[in-house]
C-alpha cells in the first residue's frame, strides 16, 4: 500500500509541475504522464489556439515530435478553441488470463490521466492517456450534454509525428473494390522495409495498421488500435505529410466511400456518452517491446460471456495444395484420415462444399469425421451483395435469419467452428457485421476465424470464440506466385514485429512439400528448408493452426518433421524476443506449459551467426536443436551448453532452427 500511495503521489505532484503558461512559445498548458517505470513519459499540450497536441519521450529521449489530437462531429468542433476545465489522475492495476494470445497470464498496469475540455460552445471532451512501460493508449470520451444523444465523427485529428530520421516498415492500404472478384481492401498487400518516410504510399491511401517505425539510432515506435466493435469503423494511417517543425506527419484515417461496394457511411456514429477506441503506441530502444507488447488487449473488455468450452488445436485443409478440386467427399475424407494419423483436432471443408457435397451429404461428411476424433469447420463467404464472389456458401453469413438458420443446422450435426472470407471494407458497417457473426455464432457453440478481412483489434479478449483472422498476404500465395516463394523468408522475418506482434494471424503455413501442387512434381518451387517451415509453426501465432501440409507428406517428408508436427502446441503461456530484425532474420521464444521452444529463420543470403542469451534454459545443460544439414535436410541432434544460458547458433539462408529443453 506504502508503494501504492506513494505511485498516486509522485503522479499527482509531476502533473501538478507540469501546469504552466507558456504563452510566448505558442503553449497555453502543459500536462503530463509517465509509466509506472519513470520511462515512458507523455506530454498534453493546448496551444494559445485551444489546439489539443502531445508529445512522447523514453529515457529522456524524444521519439515523437508535437503530434496533434482532437475530433471534429456533427455536433461541434473539438479540434480548436479549446480550453482545459480540470484533470484526472488514477492508477490501472489489472490481471486477467487469456489463452488465445502470445501469453496466458497478462498483468497490466498503468497511470492514467483524464483531461476535461471545452470547446467555444462549451461542449466538453475527455482524452484519456494510459501510460505503461512500453506502452500508450489513448482515446476521446464525449458526454451527453442537453437532448442530444448521439454524434458522428465527420474527422478524427490524431496524428503522429516522426523526426526525419526515422525510417518505415509499413504495408499500404489497397484501392477499393480492386482484386479478386472486387474484395479489396483485405489488408493483403506486400511490406516493405526500412523506406524513407517521405515515400509516398503505393496506392495514394495511406497505410493498414499495424504501422513500425525505427527513430534512426534513438529506438522503435508500432502504431495500431484495439477495442474496435460495432460502434466504429476500423482505421488506417494516411500518407506522411511534413509538418511545420521538418517532422513526418501521420493521421488516423477513416476507410473510403467506394468500400464495401458503396454500402455504409465512412463516418462513424456512436450514442452519447460514448468513446472513441483505444490508439495505440508502443515504443523502445530495442525490438523486445514490440514483439512482446499485450496492450491490445489490456485495455480492452469482454463484450460478452460464453457458456461453451471451445478447444485450440491443428487442422488440415485440402484447400490449400490440392485447390477447389478437392472439395469432393473422397478427397476430403482422405484428408480426415490424414489429420486422424497426425493427431489433429480439425479438418477445414472449404469453400464450393454447398455445391460438390451438399448439405445433406456433408451429414455422412461430419460423421465420419467424428468416428475419426476429428472435428470440423466449415466456410462460408461473408455475403454477396458488395462483392462478386460466386465461390459458395454465399449469402448466408450477412442477413441474421439465414444466418442463424443456418448456425443452428451446423450446431445439430456437430460443427465446431466456421471460417468466413472476403469481407472487402472497414466501415462501421462491416464492424457490426463481424460482431454480429461472432455473437450468434458463440450461442451456437462455434469458433470464428475470418480471412480475407481486417486486422483483429483486441478481438481475443473481447469475444471468446474468436480464433483467428488472416489480414496478411498469407499461404495461398505459395501456389500463386513464384515470386511470392521467393519472398517467404523476407516476409516471415516481418510478421513476428508487425501483424502478429498486435493479433492472431491464420497465415495457413508450414509446407512440407517442395513443389506447390498437388503431386508435389510441378508448380511453384519453395525455396525455404524443411528446418524454416518446421520454425514457422513456433514464429506465426493462432491458437488455431491450419497446416499446409499434405497426405503425401508422411511417406515424402522426413519422420522427424511429422514427429514434431504431431506434438507442437499452439497456444502460449509466454513470449520472448531473443534476437532479429524485420525483414533480415529473428528469433523467438515461446512456452507451452513448462515446455520452451525458441525458433529462429534467417532470410538474408549468407549463414547468420549468433549468440543468443537463453534464460529460460538456465540449469540445463544440454537441449535439443532442429538444424538444417549439409544439404539443407532437417537435422535432430543433441547441443551441449558451453557457457550458462547461452547458445551459438548458426542460421543458414533460407533456414531455420528450433530449439527445445528436451523432446
Amino acid at each position: 500500500m506504502r508503494h501504492h500511495h506513494m505511485t498516486i503521489q509522485f503522479i499527482r505532484q509531476s502533473i501538478t509541475a507540469c501546469i504552466v503558461l507558456l504563452a510566448a512559445s505558442g503553449i497555453a498548458c502543459a500536462q503530463e504522464v509517465v509509466s509506472p517505470d519513470g520511462k515512458l513519459q507523455v506530454s498534453f499540450k493546448l496551444s494559445t489556439l485551444g489546439e489539443p497536441s502531445y508529445t512522447i519521450s523514453y529515457n529522456e529521449k524524444t521519439l515523437t515530435g508535437n503530434s496533434p489530437l482532437g475530433l471534429q462531429t456533427n455536433i461541434g468542433d473539438f479540434s480548436r478553441g479549446l480550453h482545459t476545465t480540470g484533470h484526472e489522475v488514477k492508477t490501472i492495476d489489472t490481471r486477467f488470463k487469456q489463452s488465445r494470445i502470445k501469453t496466458s497470464t497478462i498483468h497490466y498496469q498503468a497511470n492514467e490521466l483524464t483531461v476535461s475540455l471545452k470547446n467555444a460552445q462549451d461542449q466538453g471532451l475527455l482524452i484519456t492517456f494510459r501510460a505503461s512501460n512500453n506502452d500508450l493508449a489513448f482515446r476521446y470520451t464525449l458526454p451527453r450534454e442537453g437532448e442530444t444523444g448521439s454524434v458522428r465523427i465527420l474527422k478524427e485529428c490524431t496524428g503522429f509525428a516522426f523526426p526525419s530520421q526515422t525510417t518505415t516498415f509499413l504495408t499500404p492500404q489497397s484501392d477499393a473494390m480492386v482484386g479478386w472478384k472486387r474484395t479489396k481492401p483485405s489488408y493483403e498487400e506486400d511490406y516493405a522495409a526500412d523506406v524513407p518516410m517521405n515515400t509516398p504510399s503505393k496506392f495514394g491511401h495511406g497505410y493498414t495498421f499495424p504501422c513500425l517505425f525505427k527513430i534512426g539510432e534513438e529506438g522503435w515506435a508500432l502504431i495500431s488500435e484495439t477495442g474496435i466493435d460495432s460502434h466504429y469503423c476500423a482505421s488506417h494511417l494516411s500518407d506522411c505529410h511534413t509538418n511545420s517543425k521538418g517532422e513526418g506527419l501521420y493521421t488516423i484515417a477513416f476507410p473510403m466511400p467506394e468500400e464495401n461496394n458503396g454500402n455504409g457511411t465512412v463516418e462513424p456514429a456512436f450514442s452519447l456518452p460514448g468513446s472513441t477506441p483505444w490508439r495505440t503506441i508502443t515504443l523502445g530502444e530495442t525490438l523486445q517491446p514490440i514483439v512482446e507488447t499485450t496492450i491490445p488487449w489490456s485495455v480492452v473488455e469482454p463484450r460478452y460471456n460464453t457458456e461453451n468450452q471451445y478447444k485450440m488445436g491443428r487442422g488440415t485443409w485440402s484447400w490449400i495444395l490440392w485447390q477447389d478440386g478437392s472439395i469432393n467427399f473422397k478427397d476430403l475424407v482422405t484428408y480426415i484420415d490424414f489429420a486422424a494419423s497426425m493427431g489433429f483436432e480439425y479438418v477445414l471443408v472449404d469453400n464450393w462444399w454447398d455445391t460438390n457435397i451438399g448439405h445433406d451429404k456433408m451429414k455422412d461428411l461430419i460423421r465420419y469425421a467424428h468416428s475419426k476424433k476429428i472435428d470440423v469447420f466449415l466456410w462460408y463467404s461473408s455475403s454477396g451483395y458488395w462483392n462478386d464472389i460466386e465461390q459458395g456458401p454465399i449469402n448466408r453469413m450477412d442477413n441474421s435469419i439465414r444466418r442463424k438458420k443456418e448456425m443452428r443446422w451446423m450446431k445439430e450435426l456437430g460443427v465446431k467452428g466456421i471460417k468466413v472470407d472476403f469481407f472487402g471494407g472497414d466501415k462501421q458497417e462491416t464492424m457490426r457485421l463481424y460482431e454480429e457473426i461472432l455473437s450468434d455464432a458463440d450461442d451456437h457453440g462455434l469458433m470464428v476465424i475470418f480471412h480475407g478481412c481486417t486486422l483483429p483489434r483486441g478481438w481475443e479478449r473481447m469475444y471468446p470464440n474468436y480464433v483467428g483472422s488472416e489480414a496478411v498476404l498469407a499461404s495461398e500465395n505459395m501456389i500463386f506466385s513464384q515470386e511470392f516463394c521467393d519472398k517467404e523468408a523476407f516476409n516471415t522475418c516481418l510478421h513476428p514485429f508487425m501483424r502478429n506482434a498486435v493479433g492472431c494471424m491464420e497465415y495457413g503455413g508450414c509446407f512440407l512439400n517442395t513443389r506447390m501442387s498437388r503431386d508435389n512434381k510441378s508448380g511453384n518451387i519453395r525455396r525455404t528448408s524443411d528446418a524454416f517451415q518446421l520454425a514457422t509453426t513456433i514464429l506465426f501465432q493462432n491458437p488455431i493452426q491450419n497446416f499446409a501440409l499434405a497426405p503425401n507428406n508422411l511417406t515424402d517428408a522426413p519422420q522427424l518433421c511429422i514427429d514434431f508436427l504431431k506434438e507442437v502446441p499452439t497456444t502460449w503461456d509466454e513470449t520472448r524476443f531473443i534476437d532479429g530484425y524485420p525483414g533480415k532474420y529473428v528469433v523467438l521464444a515461446r512456452r507451452h506449459a513448462d515446455k520452451w521452444y525458441i525458433a529462429g529463420v534467417n532470410a538474408t543470403q549468407e549463414p547468420m551467426k549468433l549468440e543468443l542469451q537463453l534464460p529460460m534454459l538456465e540449469g540445463k545443460k544440454t537441449i535439443v536443436a532442429y538444424t538444417d544439414g549439409k544439404k539443407r535436410e532437417p537435422v535432430l541432434k543433441e547441443v551441449k551448453l558451453k557457457k550458462e544460458n547461452t547458445l551459438q547458433i548458426t542460421i543458414q539462408p533460407q533456414g531455420g532452427t528450433i530449439i527445445t529443453d528436451r523432446l
